[in-house]
């Protein structure tokens, strides 16, 4: 689906008209309203094995769960096993994004590194009706969640577009909210996009194409809120669990998720501190939904649309929030965000995209409370 530039502005009133509480729809479907709320907490193991063909001196770095937020996400610590000559956990310097480092000597006929991360998580759902005492950013912490990464920038037509669309609002909460609306109603979800795709969010504003997965829906919403002025991130993680309101695409399907990746984001709001948001899911849920391409006034799309817009699920292992991050000891490319395992040899940089040919398994286990 290509969405032309002189399109792009739809309005919010349709959404208005037709929004209402989830219906007949959703139990026909099997689903509850989503509703995340934070109550109890959840705890799992995830277990991350690389079996890398070995091409002389061989190394891997592996996404460690790093976010900590004390009403959603607790790390709980990594064990590992390997057959590496270096093994050791790194922390990027600008996001604290952790990740374990794994080096092989060329000796190493069978390289292989097996990971252990346990964390806990729960549902998280802000008052949006009046603001509370949060904490505000420091000027810091600001600067640096408003600022541009290789593939988000914050000029051009990242800017032009952000103040179109934002235009008469008064309020950041306003502003966040129609970023939120024009992302929902102006996007598609591409079930042939690659991976959770790329991001690069001018790219896809001067071709018209606004169609991808998360890492490119929910960018185009962190890219254009940086450019209003709003802090905002996305959070990179990995989906660990079926959802508990019966959305068939919002979680996982076995306890194999080793292509359940997924990145959600975060809009930084006076009053309310960091609020949820995940426009991509919204387009999950419109395309993949059964019976698949519903309408925005679906009851299932209304119930997700309202809910991830200041809730998520706790069904989902954040690990970082990381750009631009330079891997220690790395030959190839800096990376854009770290979601998978990557690793090179003296060939280069193997395709993290490709498991089954890179050999890598991710696992969960849910623990009992």
């Amino acid at each position: 689906m290509t969405i032309h530039r002189r399109e792009f502005l739809m309005g919010t009133a349709a959404f208005a008209a037709v929004a209402s509480a989830p219906g007949q729809a959703l139990a026909q479907a099997g689903a509850s309203p989503f509703r995340p709320k934070p109550e109890g907490w959840r705890r799992f193991d995830i277990v991350t094995r690389l079996e890398v063909k070995p091409q002389g001196e061989t190394r891997a770095w592996i996404p460690l769960p790093s976010v900590h937020e004390a009403e959603w996400s607790r790390p709980m610590g990594n064990l590992w096993t390997t057959n590496a000559t270096r093994a050791a956990i790194h922390r990027d310097p600008k996001s604290n994004a952790e990740f374990l480092r794994v080096e092989w000597a060329a000796s190493e006929a069978a390289p292989v590194v097996e990971v252990q991360s346990r964390f806990a998580s729960r549902d998280r759902a802000i008052d949006l009706s009046k603001p509370g005492q949060a904490r505000p950013l420091s000027a810091g912490a600001r600067k640096y969640y408003t600022s541009a990464t290789a593939l988000l920038p914050t000029d051009g037509i990242v800017k032009e577009t952000a103040e179109k669309i934002t235009a008469g609002a008064t309020t950041d909460m306003q502003k966040a909210q129609r970023l939120y609306d024009w992302v929902v109603e102006n996007t598609a979800r591409n079930g042939q996009t690659r991976g959770c795709g790329v991001g690069d969010i001018a790219s896809m504003l001067k071709s018209g194409n606004l169609t991808g997965k998360c890492a490119d829906l929910n960018a185009l919403y962190v890219g254009l809120a940086r450019a209003s002025g709003l802090p905002a991130r996305d959070v990179y993680g990995l989906r660990v669990a079926p959802s508990k309101f019966g959305y068939k695409s919002l979680g996982t399907g076995s306890d194999t998720i080793t292509r359940a990746q997924h990145c959600r984001a975060e809009v930084h709001l006076a009053g309310f501190g960091w609020v949820p948001v995940d426009p991509a899911d919204v387009r999950k849920v419109v395309l993949e939904e059964p019976p698949g391409n519903l309408a925005l006034n679906n009851d299932m799309v209304v119930s997700a649309r309202k809910g991830l817009f200041g809730s998520w699920e706790g069904n989902w292992l954040a690990y970082n929030d990381g750009h631009d991050i330079v891997l220690p000891g790395a030959k190839g490319p800096t990376l854009d965000f770290l979601m998978y395992p990557q690793a090179e040899t003296v060939a280069g940089r193997l395709d993290c995209l490709d498991p089954d040919n890179f050999r890598y398994t991710i696992k969960v286990t849910e623990l009992a409370t």
